[in-house]
C-alpha cells in the first residue's frame, strides 16, 4: 500500500507487537516483524531485562552482542508482571497491540492473569504467539526447554555427527530456537489475514521442539513405512551419493551435492572418468549406494589432487553442484555475500560500527528495513508509558520507586 507521500510502507506498517518472551525464539518471531515494518515493545524485568542480555560476547557497552544483533527495531520498557500494578499496565498495553509474543512456561502468564483468555476478553482480535519447550498441552508440558533440549527431542540431534561417535550440536544449539521463532512470525502472518476476514484473534501454540521436528525431510514416514530408523552418516545424506564434504589438496573442504545420475555423469566427466557414469560401475544410485565408501574415497582421490579453489572452478565448469564449507571469516571476504549485502554494517553511539546478519526475506516492493539495535534496558519508558498509556512522569516516578517498572 502506498502513503499520500506516494513512498510504498513495509507490511507490518501499523501492526503492534507486544514482546513479552526472552533468549532467542519469542524474541526472533518479533524481531523479524518489527524488521518489515511492525512497531515491537520490548516487555523487560526491571533492572534486570531480557537474559539475552548477558548470553553471548559482551561489548564495552556493557550489551552482548546477541543482544544488539536480535534486539534490533525494538522499543525496552521495563515492566515487574508478577507486581498488581505490572500486570495491569500490561493488560493496557495489550488492549492497544495486536500482537503479543511471550515464551514463559505453560500457565505463568495464567497466574499472572496475562493468558491468552484473559487478554482475549478486553481484545477480541488480539493474536498471541506462545512458544514453550514442548508446547502448551500434552504430559511433557511444564518441563523447562531450551534448543539443546529441543534439537535432541526434536530428532536432529540423533543424525549429527559421525556413526561411531556420540551424537553432536547440530550446526548451532540455538537452531530450535530460530526455527520456532520462524514459525511464530508465519503464524502471526496467518492470524492476521483471518483476522482481517473475520476480526477475531487467536492463539498460536508452538513447542520448540515441532519446529525441528517438522524438518525432518521422510524421518517420520520411512519409520512408519519401513520401520527404517536413520542413523549418523557423517557428512553424508541419505538418499544420495556422492553428497558430502570433500578434503582438498590444501586441506579445506568442499561440498559435492550428487541428487541424481544426470549430475553424477557431469562429476564423472568433470573428474576426467566419464567411463564409470552411464553403463558404468556408478552410473545409477543403486550402484553409488551399494558401493558408497568406494564411491566417496573416489571423489576424495580426486579432491585431494587440488586446491579447494581448483575442485571448484572444475565443478562450476561442469555444471556441478559444489561450494565451500565455509567459516565466518570467509563468509565476510565472499563476493556473493557482499553483493547481496547479506551482512549489514550499523552504526550505533553505544559500541561505533558493528556488523550484523541483514533481514530475511529479501522483498522487492517493500524490503525489510534495520534501523536501531538492541535498545538499552528502558529506554522507550517514558515514551510507551507516557504517551500510549497517558501516565505523568509523577506516576512513572513512583512506580519505578515501587519496583514495577
Amino acid at each position: 500500500m502506498a502513503t499520500a507521500t506516494g513512498k510504498t510502507e513495509l507490511p507490518m506498517a501499523g501492526i503492534r507487537v507486544l514482546d513479552v518472551s526472552n533468549y532467542i525464539a519469542g524474541p526472533y518471531c518479533c524481531t523479524q516483524l518489527g524488521e518489515f515494518g511492525a512497531e515491537v515493545i520490548k516487555v523487560e524485568m526491571p533492572k534486570v531485562g531480557d537474559p539475552l542480555r548477558n548470553f553471548g560476547t559482551r561489548t564495552d557497552c556493557g550489551e552482548t552482542l546477541p543482544w544488539l544483533s536480535e534486539g534490533r527495531n525494538k522499543k525496552s520498557v521495563t515492566l515487574n508482571l508478577k507486581t498488581p500494578e505490572g500486570s495491569e499496565m500490561l493488560r493496557q498495553l495489550a488492549a492497544k497491540a495486536d500482537v503479543v509474543v511471550e515464551n514463559f512456561r505453560p500457565g505463568v502468564m495464567e497466574g499472572w492473569g496475562l493468558g491468552f483468555e484473559d487478554l482475549n476478553k478486553d481484545h477480541p482480535g488480539l493474536i498471541m504467539v506462545r512458544i514453550s519447550g514442548y508446547g502448551q498441552t500434552g504430559p511433557y508440558k511444564n518441563r523447562p526447554g531450551f534448543g539443546r533440549i529441543a534439537n535432541a527431542f526434536g530428532g536432529i540431534s540423533f543424525l549429527a555427527g559421525f556413526p561411531d561417535r556420540p551424537p553432536v550440536t547440530p550446526g548451532s544449539a540455538t537452531l530450535a530456537d530460530y526455527m520456532a521463532g520462524l514459525y511464530g512470525s508465519l503464524g502471526v502472518m496467518f492470524a492476521l489475514r483471518v483476522r482481517d476476514a473475520t476480526g477475531q484473534g487467536q492463539m498460536i501454540d508452538i513447542g520448540l521442539y515441532e519446529a525441528v521436528f517438522r524438518i525432518l525431510d521422510e524421518l517420520a514416514p520411512a519409520y512408519d513405512y519401513k520401520k527404517y530408523v536413520r542413523q549418523r552418516m557423517g557428512p553424508s545424506t541419505i538418499n544420495v551419493c556422492p553428497h558430502s564434504h570433500y578434503l582438498t589438496g590444501d586441506e579445506r573442504w568442499v561440498a559435492i551435492a550428487c541428487t541424481t545420475d544426470k549430475i553424477f555423469t557431469r562429476l564423472a566427466v568433470t573428474m576426467g572418468e566419464p567411463e564409470v557414469a552411464g553403463e558404468g560401475k556408478y552410473g545409477t544410485f543403486a550402484k553409488r549406494w551399494d558401493n558408497r565408501e568406494e564411491v566417496d574415497a573416489w571423489v576424495t582421490t580426486w579432491t585431494r589432487s587440488q586446491t579447494r579453489d581448483e575442485v571448484l572452478a572444475a565443478c562450476d565448469k561442469g555444471e556441478v553442484p559444489a561450494g565451500p564449507v565455509y567459516a565466518i571469516d570467509e563468509i565476510f571476504e565472499d563476493p556473493q555475500y557482499a553483493a547481496r549485502g547479506n551482512i549489514l554494517e550499523m552504526t550505533d553511539p553505544r559500541i561505533g560500527s558493528i556488523k550484523i546478519p541483514n533481514a530475511m526475506p529479501r522483498m522487492s516492493l517493500t524490503p525489510a528495513q534495520i534501523n536501531t539495535l538492541g535498545p538499552s534496558l528502558g529506554e522507550h519508558n517514558a515514551e510507551i508509558f507516557g504517551g500510549l498509556l497517558g501516565l505523568s512522569e509523577e506516576r512513572i516516578k513512583e512506580l519505578v520507586e515501587k519496583g514495577v517498572v
